[in-house]
């Protein structure tokens, strides 16, 4: 039978990612984040009150021009995006992201839910055929098997 892990303190999980060689430093300006970096991914955690431990303030990735770059599904390819560059999310990038949310996972004693097992889950999916599908129906553009002949978009 599986054993269910020690639930560590604030202060155990950080010094353990230290001792694993992880580059770990406290978000300037913001209270009680810690900014957790190793092998150029990073990922931005906060001290909760909960029994589950630290929860993330800023979803993992790998780390371009000191900003973490956040997952993006366009369906038929993934990217990561930064506030002003995007690039493709290849296989081996996508490898190294999960083993480092797995690491630090396994430190934190967290749950690994079955969908994250199976692969990176990304932050955002912006597939062309449900764009627009998140704003009111009165300001969606209507789609092209509707219009008729010659008509305009509202």
């Amino acid at each position: 039978m599986p054993k269910k892990p020690r639930q560590r303190s604030y202060a155990e999980i950080i010094s353990e990612l230290r001792r694993l060689q992880f580059d770990v430093q406290d978000v300037p300006g913001v209270a009680n984040q810690t900014r957790i970096s190793k092998g150029g991914y990073a990922v931005v955690i906060e001290k909760a009150d909960t029994p589950s431990g630290p929860r993330m303030a800023v979803q993992p990735g790998p780390v371009f021009g000191g900003e973490i770059a956040h997952l993006v599904d366009r369906g038929f390819q993934k990217f990561f995006k930064t506030s002003k560059t995007e690039f493709p999310a290849t296989a081996e990038r996508l490898k190294k992201l999960h083993d480092f949310v797995e690491e630090i996972k396994e430190v934190a004693g967290s749950i690994t839910l079955y969908n994250e097992a199976l692969g990176t889950v990304s932050d955002a999916y912006l597939y062309d055929r449900v764009k627009g599908r998140d704003l009111p129906q009165s300001q969606r553009p209507t789609p092209a098997w509707d219009r008729a002949a010659g008509s305009q978009t509202r």
